[in-house]
């Protein structure tokens, strides 16, 4: 018992024995990661799952799990979903969990931390790991942005309102881009190179494969939106990657938010997009056990805040302070997937933390893939898992900007090397 205290105190208090060399260190209560995969990416409203139900996607991905893990359902202990617009998200992860097999005997749960809800529900499942109060556990990231918003339907209250920084949290996401812009003078052409390098890195993965091994088929029905007929299609790729963009062609487009800017556009923004992601956690005692493939160890995730009418630049804060929690520097960082939600806040994190473009979104981001609000979270692990297998980078973090002003990072190390 007094063993298991000990362990228990070193996870909670990571500073205490920090660095590269304590966090690629193997204990029996370290969380690990043993599964993660995610359904393509498609374009919201128009795309392959544009008529499909959340709860069917989400159902359709867990049965992969299952089958892909070869795991007992009746290990797993709980599952999280990270969900933005969707009020039934909880009902949902429940019912589809049920459904795909995993026994009542499962807890179910959602988690709403804006864009970065698909970390928080790999956060959440961990925290449990490492607490003792789980021994398996699933999180999902997952959002239909055909079907739902996130929009606040009326103003807070008068005496909310008399905080200028709460009455920012009303600011669309749009008017923030524009607000980092025009604060940090990252102008147009600036921003239309690094969503044009985006494209560019992403049509180059795709058409080499390197996003296959993440991406599990679905099979669903699609309607013709001009006579109504539905066939089933399975979907396999992303859609959103538009081969051959150019600085020069995203250079044409119009400014979406003409009333805020005329710097943030369609291209050099994130999609609008239908996804989701799953990544199964575990104690490494219990995957040895069970002979699970280990991929990854989670080593912590953080969050902390910026002001809210620039909250694209949440990794600027999120990244350093998980960084000084074990004692890193961003040099000791082989790979970071850093959330394109607009090129006005990837270029300002850039910048800002001084990072080498190089080790950042090497396939591209959101731009490019697209930006399910409540899966990117956890998307970006099964993109930064993969990457890293096929290119044996050790050290990764994962961070994305967050609505109403603040930023999440996660830290991993890559097992598969």
């Amino acid at each position: 018992m007094t063993d298991r205290l000990s362990s228990i105190l070193n996870h909670l208090k990571p500073s205490g024995n920090t660095g590269v060399s304590a966090i690629t260190s193997k204990n029996p209560d370290d969380v690990v990661i043993t599964l993660a995969h995610r359904t393509p990416l498609t374009k919201a409203m128009k795309g392959g799952f544009k008529d499909t139900d959340l709860d069917y996607m989400i159902h359709a991905l867990l049965k992969q799990t299952l089958q892909r893990s070869n795991i007992d359902p009746s290990l797993i202990e709980d599952v999280c979903l990270g969900n933005v617009g969707d009020g039934k998200a909880a009902y949902i992860i429940r019912a589809a969990a049920l459904a795909a097999g995993i026994p009542h005997t499962a807890g179910g749960s959602s988690v709403n931390r804006f864009c970065s809800s698909g970390l928080k529900a790999v956060q959440d499942i961990a925290n449990q790991i490492q607490l003792g109060a789980i021994d398996v556990g699933l999180a999902v990231g997952a959002e239909l942005m055909s079907g739902n918003g996130d929009r606040i339907p009326k103003p807070f209250h008068e005496e909310v309102l008399k905080n200028q920084e709460a009455a920012d949290c009303m600011q669309p996401m749009g008017q923030t881009s524009e607000n980092v812009g025009a604060d940090f003078n990252i102008d147009r052409e600036t921003q239309d190179r690094y969503a044009a390098e985006s494209f560019r890195r992403a049509e180059a993965a795709q058409k080499a494969g390197w996003f296959d091994d993440e991406i599990v088929p679905i099979t669903t029905k699609v309607k013709d939106p001009k006579t109504g007929e539905e066939k089933e299609v399975t979907l396999t790729r992303d859609e959103g990657v538009r081969y051959g963009t150019t600085p020069e062609s995203l250079g044409k487009i119009r400014p979406a938010f003409p009333q805020f800017g005329n710097r943030t556009t369609g291209g050099n923004a994130s999609q609008v997009t239908d996804g989701a992601a799953a990544v199964l956690l575990m104690r490494r005692s219990k995957a040895i056990e069970l002979n699970q493939p280990i991929l990854a160890k989670f080593c912590g995730a953080t969050v902390a805040g910026v002001p809210p009418r620039v909250m694209g630049i949440g990794p600027t804060a999120a990244i350093p302070k998980l960084l000084g929690k074990f004692n890193l520097t961003k040099d000791d960082i082989d790979l970071f997937e850093i959330n394109e939600a607009f090129a006005s806040m990837a270029m300002y994190c850039l910048n800002n933390l001084g990072l080498d473009h190089a080790k950042v979104n090497p396939c591209g981001g959101a731009i490019a893939l697209g930006h399910p609000l409540g899966a990117t979270g956890a998307r970006q692990i099964c993109t930064a898992l993969n990457e890293a297998k096929r290119t044996n980078k050790k050290v990764l973090v994962t961070s994305m900007c967050i609505g109403t002003g603040q930023g999440m990072a996660g830290l991993f190390v890559n097992e598969q090397a």
